[in-house]
């Protein structure tokens, strides 16, 4: 072993230790990135990357679209979008037994559609349904899972920040990634309501029927969600068709969500204040989460770390196959330890010289090599089976982050009847990753068509 690579292994258990130690991940990117690169090719070095480095990486026009979706969620969650959706949803399903946990997963899906955020989306609709769900005596473990895993689906539902992020490291369009993400996200959507269904069958007291609403109330509660349909319909199929950009699409979402909640008169200056802050902070923390990774990966590339360990896999005689589900059981492990997005910019750089590898080579990757698609496809169909797998650490324990904001939110509900509760959407995810491995072309099959 070459010293170069001594001194990248070295540097990863360091940046594991500093991670352990809860130092913000950003920071500790950027020491073991700095202090690498020095030690390996001395201060100058160092010095000269910083006085461009920040510029080059943050004037990416790609990424102007991050404060903008960052914004539309923010400002969404003040204006009572929430709200609206789940007594839409609660009208349509809430009669039935599980209806009421079936409608907070619709409206997760549905706000996800708009925030795109998995902590701000459980966060947020764990405010709204929780209450129901506990007028309808619904137990504390299918309430507070249900909550949980819903959150999860504002991580892959479009607009994703996360995904926008994925597109970024390895170069692919981002259009092309939310086209995809689709299909996927509507499969979770589905399974997790078929999960409550199954579990109200098996533990009937757990979800009781709720009310059947009144004409009016029903016509009310539709008619409330069609604004958010109406934005979504615009910002994504604006995407999808052409129409727009990612980022002047994500700018009149931010006009429209604002527009609904002046017209509503639920937002106020304040509110409008409070979500430009939060704005500012999230994006301020991704960018420099961003900067971190960045130095890492610099450094990473000059000792030949991932080359090496892209080459040692791709030589190790296991099947393609094999190396796609060992990278995901990682990502699983992983996303136990730190949060979705400085996972992605953690290990992506890493995994993705491997693939490439398996796959033929960056210029290959023909029909019959590898995984049998195009360096292109595979972009997609991994960033979609990444961000699934992502999702999966919110709500594994230690950390299982989304379980701990509805923790936050039900305090008389222990933590552990909430992980139990979420136990059966784990395996309706793990089913979802299983088919969609098994079936790239599931992946693929929108984004070919609408190509």
């Amino acid at each position: 072993m070459t010293d170069a690579i001594s001194l990248g292994l070295g540097s990863l258990v360091v940046l594991v230790l500093l991670i352990g130690i809860r130092m913000p991940i950003a920071y500790a990117m950027i020491l073991v990135g700095g202090i690498g690169t020095m030690m390996l090719s001395g201060p100058a070095l160092v010095f000269s990357q910083l006085k461009t480095l920040a510029y080059g990486q943050f004037s990416i026009y790609d990424l102007s679209v991050v404060p903008m979706f960052v914004l539309m969620g923010a400002i969404a969650s003040k204006a009572g979008l929430s709200q609206a959706l789940f007594r839409a949803a609660n009208a349509w399903l809430g009669w039935m037994r599980g209806g009421t946990a079936m409608a907070a997963i619709a409206g997760c899906a549905g706000f996800g559609a708009v925030c795109g955020s998995s902590l701000a989306t459980a966060s947020t609709m764990g405010k709204v349904a929780l209450p129901e769900l506990r007028r309808y005596k619904y137990s504390g473990a299918l309430a507070t899972g249900t909550l949980a895993a819903g959150g999860v689906l504002g991580i892959l539902i479009p607009p994703s920040v996360v995904l926008i992020i994925y597109a970024i490291i390895v170069e692919a369009n981002i259009v092309t990634l939310f086209m995809a993400a689709l299909i996927p996200g509507l499969m979770a959507v589905v399974l997790f309501i078929l999960t409550i269904a199954i579990y109200v069958k098996i533990w009937p007291e757990a979800g009781p029927k709720g009310g059947v609403p009144e004409r009016a109330e029903f016509i009310a509660a539709t008619l409330g969600a069609v604004p958010v349909v109406v934005i979504f319909g615009l910002v994504i199929g604006g995407i999808y068709t052409g129409l727009f950009n990612p980022t002047p699409a994500a700018a009149v979402g931010v006009f429209l969500v604002l527009a609904f909640g002046l017209l509503q008169r639920k937002i106020r200056f304040g509110d409008l204040i409070s979500a430009l802050q939060e704005t500012a902070s999230t994006t301020g923390m991704i960018y420099l989460i961003l900067l971190g990774a960045e130095l890492l990966k610099i450094f990473m590339s000059r000792v030949g770390l991932p080359q090496e360990a892209a080459s040692w896999i791709a030589g190790s005689g296991l099947s393609p196959m094999v190396i796609m589900v060992l990278l995901l059981v990682a990502l699983i492990l992983l996303g136990c330890l730190m949060d979705s997005l400085s996972m992605i910019l953690l290990v992506i750089p890493f995994f993705w010289p491997v693939l490439i590898e398996v796959n033929g080579g960056i210029y290959q990757g023909a029909e019959g090599s590898g995984y049998g698609m195009s360096t292109e496809d595979l972009k997609i169909w991994f960033g979609i089976l990444a961000l699934i797998v992502v999702e999966l650490g919110l709500i594994t324990p230690p950390v299982g982050m989304n379980v701990f904001v509805i923790s936050s939110l039900a305090r008389d509900i222990p933590m552990i009847e909430t992980f139990k509760g979420v136990v059966p959407f784990f395996l309706a995810e793990v089913l979802r990753v299983v088919v969609l491995v098994s079936f790239p072309a599931i992946t693929l099959w929108l984004p070919g068509v609408l190509s």
